[in-house]
């Protein structure tokens, strides 16, 4: 690097004015995460901490709950450094497991419940973990990996034993596909020596002299989406994850301690709502309404009895939510005073219907799994800049360089990659020393991968450095393409990729999904694309799917479209 001198992006003097009320830095934590989830249990014992479907758990009630859960575990042998799985949806136990495994100084392992096995046997074969924590409906699976791969102890949760008696039969849970027969019935597991998490954590608490992890110990591996390439543990440190709960805390002044209501519909096992959720929340003393799956009508159910004042979401959610209060009704989420959307571009349609429906204010974010993954936003408040990500948080800086020469600036206003520094910015990958060198420069800085410019401070995303088309010796942008046709009233969505030619370089193809009763013509959509597009940026390829492929939290996932279409080519 040059030098921060000379960084055209070092200085701040619009960050008293558009982030007004946000400290320009934050102090050094000085608290774990198991600090700060003690914490919390000293000052707001007699308040509820978690909500599940009515059932109600104080924080006082959550702080025996883990330190029984972190005994069970240290019995089965788990310590300082240990990986241990979780594969839990949003339950109450997968919070008791989160605090548990790290009050033993272990390190915790997310993962996403509905994966594949061939997924989670790549993961389980990357960490290694010697124990899992499992939704029950998934115990099978993991029992069934060989026996190099398989956790020496796999520990299954009943969800409903968190329910009120009245309402087990009712719960509404996703079940997995391809599953015995038995599993897919009951969600109970057949595979022998599968041991119970409440009887695991059903003994006497962890004795308060046991040691406890330090700032810099590794807290959590996130494996990235995989999006673009093979996916990688991120390790997480809970100095980097206590100072993201602190910096996200700070971008939003008018949180109240002990009062808030936060919904967590998104998963947990993300990087986005273990932060929003698993961190901010309850260190502010927050009531966490969980929801194992999103669905409106659970939502709104909640909302009678537990109004929720601050959600934490994704654009698909934010718009089904508020086309459906504007049928039923505002009333329910009126009391939202603030949300935070990432993972995607906000459309300034949907942001403008959820501030009309709630009364509050939706502001768009930027982060990563490699910066825990809160790095930018835009202020809580009018001047926020729809169309761009906002601006670095406290104590985060930014630059954007040359994407091919990654230690020259660009000038400011010129489009290049994205770089940040920052006490959220991750220790590197699991085990990947040569991955870890491609993106964390010399000096701490984190390569997004991400192409931006920045005006009067803010940033605006371009595009992904290594989603980009290279088409007839020109570069073209998958999200450029993709706006220009979900402007057509028969597009709801849009993916566009780069397919390979035989002859080198890629042609540029769009698989669209429809509205209901349009129909399909390729042809026109092409027309209408020359229209907004550059000759070589029209797509040469058009077809239809009913729903495209998307993660949990919503976003298009391009490489599974790109390849789908090769495949389909191949076939024919």
């Amino acid at each position: 690097m040059k030098g921060d001198a000379v960084n055209p992006y070092a200085t701040r003097p619009w960050f008293v004015h558009y982030a007004e009320g946000v400290p320009h830095e934050i102090d050094e934590p000085t608290q774990t995460l198991v600090d700060m989830i003690d914490d919390a249990v000293a000052r707001f014992g007699k308040r509820t901490a978690l909500e599940f479907f009515g059932a109600e758990t104080s924080y006082r009630e959550l702080g025996v709950q883990i330190a029984r859960a972190a005994e069970g575990l240290r019995r089965l042998g788990v310590g300082a450094g240990d990986r241990v799985a979780i594969v839990l949806p949003n339950f109450p136990q997968h919070v008791v497991a989160f605090y548990a495994v790290l009050r033993l100084g272990a390190i915790v392992v997310e993962h996403n419940p509905l994966y594949t096995p061939r997924e989670l046997r790549h993961q389980f074969e990357d960490h290694g973990a010697r124990i899992a924590i499992v939704w029950d409906s998934v115990a099978d699976t993991i029992a069934d990996f060989p026996g190099d791969i398989r956790p020496a102890h796999i520990v299954a949760v009943d969800p409903t034993r968190a329910l009120p008696l009245g309402k087990r039969m009712a719960l509404r849970l996703p079940l997995p596909s391809a599953r015995a027969s038995r599993a897919a019935l009951t969600g109970r597991p057949t595979a022998r020596g599968i041991l119970d998490f409440d009887r695991m954590a059903g003994g006497r608490p962890l004795a308060k002299r046991h040691p406890r992890p330090a700032l810099g110990d590794t807290a959590l591996l996130q494996y990235t989406s995989g999006t673009t390439g093979v996916p990688k543990g991120a390790m997480l440190s809970h100095r980097n994850l206590r100072a993201n709960a602190m910096q996200g805390r700070a971008w939003v002044p008018g949180l109240r301690e002990g009062r808030e209501v936060f919904y967590a519909v998104l998963p947990l096992f993300h990087a986005y709502g273990m932060t929003l959720c698993l961190t901010i929340a309850m260190g502010l003393g927050a009531r966490l309404v969980l929801f194992p799956t999103f669905d409106v009508d659970l939502v709104f159910e909640a909302a009678k009895h537990s109004p929720p004042t601050f959600l934490p979401a994704v654009p698909p959610i934010y718009d089904r939510l508020s086309r459906a209060a504007e049928q039923r009704g505002a009333a329910a989420l009126r009391g939202i005073r603030f949300s935070i959307s990432g993972a995607m571009s906000l459309p300034t349609a949907i942001a403008d219907r959820w501030e009309t429906v709630t009364g509050g204010l939706l502001v768009e974010g930027y982060g990563m799994t490699e910066s825990s993954p809160l790095a930018l936003g835009n202020p809580m408040g009018p001047t926020r800049r729809p169309g761009t990500v906002g601006v670095p948080f406290p104590s985060t800086e930014i630059r954007v360089v040359d994407p091919e020469h990654p230690t020259e600036d660009r000038p400011m206003g010129e489009r290049g990659e994205l770089l940040i520094r920052g006490p959220q910015v991750f220790q590197g990958y699991w085990r990947r020393p040569a991955e870890t060198a491609e993106s964390l420069l010399a000096g701490g800085w984190l390569r997004t991968g991400d192409i931006v410019h920045v005006a009067d401070g803010f940033v605006t995303v371009v595009d992904r450095l290594k989603e980009l088309i290279i088409t007839g010796g020109f570069k073209v942008s998958p999200s450029e393409v993709e706006g220009v046709l979900l402007n057509h009233p028969d597009v709801r969505g849009a993916a566009v990729v780069g397919l390979p030619r035989p002859t080198g370089g890629e042609d540029v193809a769009a698989v669209v999904e429809l509205r209901d009763g349009a129909v399909f013509d390729a042809e026109a959509l092409r027309d209408f694309s020359r229209e907004g597009l550059a000759a070589y940026k029209v797509p040469k390829r058009i077809s239809q799917v009913d729903e495209l492929p998307r993660s949990l939290i919503g976003k298009v996932l391009r490489r599974k479209v790109r390849d789908g279409l090769i495949e389909e080519h191949a076939a024919r």
